[in-house]
């Protein structure tokens, strides 16, 4: 009786355990995906010279391979030491090279323009740049 009763809850449990450790493939991919390298244009970690313009342009150039459902990319400015953003734009893109200009810069603020890129197919896959300039009158 107790080896047949033993019988009924080891075999379940070891044909579970052998049956939970395969890999059944799929799954939504992303687990080979190379990791995001993103270079900027000012480049990041940069101070840039004050200048008098009123438009200031930025490319985003994703240099690793890109992941199979794109990237979205989120640019952010705003003046250095504060959380109120005077620029977001977002967008998603499947392209190697992207092109951003950011407007409503104050004058004579050090301002503090961030990006983010997130691969469209793995989340945790991302990386945050940013780069400082002033918008002199």
């Amino acid at each position: 009786m107790k080896k047949r009763l033993l019988q009924l809850f080891i075999v379940p449990a070891i044909i579970f355990g052998i049956g939970s450790c395969s890999d059944k493939g799929g799954g939504g991919g992303g687990g080979d995906e190379a990791n995001l390298v993103v270079t900027l244009n000012p480049p990041a970690g940069s101070n840039q010279p004050a200048a008098p313009q009123v438009d200031f342009p930025l490319t985003v150039s994703i240099t690793s391979t890109m992941p199979p459902q794109g990237v979205t990319i989120d640019v952010k400015a705003a003046p250095d030491g504060s959380t109120t953003n005077f620029f977001t734009e977002s967008k998603s893109s499947t392209s190697a090279n992207n092109n951003f200009t950011i407007t409503g810069t104050p004058i004579s603020v050090v301002c503090v323009v961030t990006v983010t890129v997130t691969s469209k197919t793995k989340a945790t896959n991302t990386v945050t740049l940013s780069y400082r300039y002033t918008r002199k009158p």
